[in-house]
């Protein structure tokens, strides 16, 4: 206990991690100010997602929960972060993502338009603001945690590029389950913040914050059962963000593994990415066209309900972002981590055993259960 609480590591919070949980609960309390003023706004303006198809809701919900999120993220930004052209361009990107893809949510544009967006806030992230890759990281030969970085110079463009799109639509693709999208970015963004924190990068931490507060406060009103969405706005809005956050951290800092924690931390949801993508190639189908077969589908399908699909979710963010920690000197956390992920994940399996009448045969244990005197 004493390696958690010392003197040292509660200067530490202070110091590096206060900064960052200012940003988060004013985002968290704008954001929740603004929703229901979005849902009233939905309904008048008929931005309604209706039921029907793949759609499992039953009744018309409001649409506009990215657009309450963006402005409680921004709010918090401009009021702790201080002024710089990175702030400026954090906001701008953000907000570009969030304001475009309401047409999609509007009038389900075509696929190619869609991309045309998502393509158009990656350019203005890399050539006019400079969110750029610059290296990456390999093992060295120094023992544990060492490593070398590799300049990427001309390559730092399409891979930022890619990275960038990449976010975007692997937040896209998760949101299909109440308060699973807003969860897992809500942990992947608490994630980053650490790491940040870690290595002195306080406007990282504080947009990080930021991030995480405006999750959690549209959480108050998107866990299952939703009263309103976040739509393909909010979700770009907030693959956008994690993009040029995470790129942030790498840029300020020469660190090796630095993106490591996002793509760590989002494991799960863009390896269910990628295999749509090749799942629906290998079928001869748009990549862009929608279907029931992502992971989060598929476990509903198992029989979890959506509560439990994201507990599941968040489980394994939390874990798979702490290993993430660990290229930052972040290792105590794990041992916390892991209990907590198992915790959680035997709840929902025994939940499920339970609902499901299921058996496990164990006739030893029926002497330990006996009645005394009894067999």
């Amino acid at each position: 206990m004493s390696d958690f609480f010392s003197i040292a590591f509660l200067e530490t919070v202070r110091d590096k991690v206060l900064p960052g949980l200012w940003p988060l609960i004013a985002a968290m309390v704008f954001c929740a100010i603004l929703v229901p003023v979005a849902i009233t706004v939905s309904g008048r303006s008929g931005l309604m997602a209706m039921p029907g198809g793949r759609h499992a809701h039953s009744a018309p919900t409001a649409l506009l929960g990215g657009l309450a999120m963006f402005v409680g993220f921004a709010v918090a930004v401009l009021i702790f972060v201080p002024s710089s052209f990175t702030r400026t361009g954090v906001l701008v990107v953000s907000g570009l993502a969030a304001v475009l893809l309401i047409a999609d949510d509007r009038w389900r544009v075509s696929p190619g338009i869609k991309f045309a967006f998502q393509l158009l806030v990656a350019l203005v992230a890399v050539f006019v603001f400079g969110f750029v890759i610059k290296y990456f990281g390999v093992p060295g030969s120094g023992g544990y945690g060492s490593a070398r970085l590799v300049e990427l110079g001309w390559l730092g463009i399409p891979v930022s590029l890619f990275w960038l799109l990449g976010m975007q639509n692997t937040v896209n693709f998760l949101d299909g389950v109440d308060g699973l999208a807003a969860g897992v970015v809500f942990i992947v963004a608490l994630t980053l913040l650490i790491a940040a924190a870690g290595k002195d990068q306080i406007d990282v931490v504080q947009f990080a914050g930021a991030l995480a507060g405006a999750c959690a406060g549209f959480l108050l009103f998107n866990f299952s059962p939703a009263r309103i969405f976040m739509g393909d706005s909010g979700s770009h809005f907030l693959g956008a963000a994690l993009g040029v956050i995470s790129i942030l951290g790498v840029a300020k800092v020469a660190v090796a593994f630095a993106l490591a924690v996002p793509i760590l931390a989002l494991a799960l949801p863009i390896a269910d990415t990628a295999w749509a993508i090749v799942r629906r190639r290998r079928d001869r189908s748009s990549v862009a066209q929608p279907d029931l077969d992502h992971l989060h589908h598929r476990l509903q399908a198992f029989g979890l309900n959506p509560r439990q699909t994201c507990y599941v979710f968040y489980a394994s963010t939390a874990l798979f972002g702490t290993v993430g920690l660990m290229f930052f000197g972040h290792r105590r956390i794990l041992a916390l981590v892991v209990v907590a992920a198992l915790v959680l994940a035997s709840t929902v399996a025994a939940d499920r055993l339970q609902r499901s009448g299921m058996r496990i045969p164990a006739s030893f244990l029926r002497r330990l259960l006996a009645e005394p005197n009894t067999r």
